[in-house]
């Protein structure tokens, strides 16, 4: 590991349907070069304290589905290293998921941010990584993420 930490977000709010699987954020690992993920963040903007709660999943995804690139933003600009992973956001098209690494339960109305310890999650080279969100029946607010990683 070179210790050159990048974050992706979704850039804005993202409109979950209620009763369906969204790929929120997908990092791809360069071909031959191991990612860790650092950590992550997930909040949604629901309206009801009685709704039902979303799953948040971090999954190996192994096709990248549908979706729209976008460019991972270094931690500190004044590292002169070029970050080699690519990312994207936003799933129309879900990508294959195989397995999942990791699995909560979020509040509608709130958030969760979990930070991982050294080397939990590695995304193996040339490997994806997904950023899950699970919404429940009748469950459809907006929601923002964030990956953050390193090389």
């Amino acid at each position: 590991m070179a210790g050159l930490p990048w974050a992706i977000t979704t850039g804005g709010e993202v409109a979950l349907t209620a009763a369906a699987t969204k790929t929120m954020l997908q990092s791809t690992a360069p071909a031959n070069q191991r990612v860790q993920l650092n950590g992550f963040t997930v909040s949604f903007q629901g309206v009801s304290p009685t709704a039902e709660q979303i799953i948040v999943r971090i999954a190996r995804q192994t096709t990248a589905g549908t979706m729209t690139a976008v460019t991972p933003v270094k931690d500190d600009d004044s590292l002169p290293e070029t970050i080699q992973s690519t990312a994207q956001k936003n799933a129309t098209v879900e990508p294959t998921t195989t397995d999942v690494l990791r699995e909560f339960y979020v509040h509608p109305q709130g958030g969760y941010e979990r930070v991982f310890g050294p080397k939990e999650i590695m995304i193996k080279g040339g490997g994806r990584l997904g950023l899950i969100v699970i919404t429940p029946t009748g469950v459809n607010p907006d929601c923002v993420a964030t990956m953050s990683c390193e090389e």
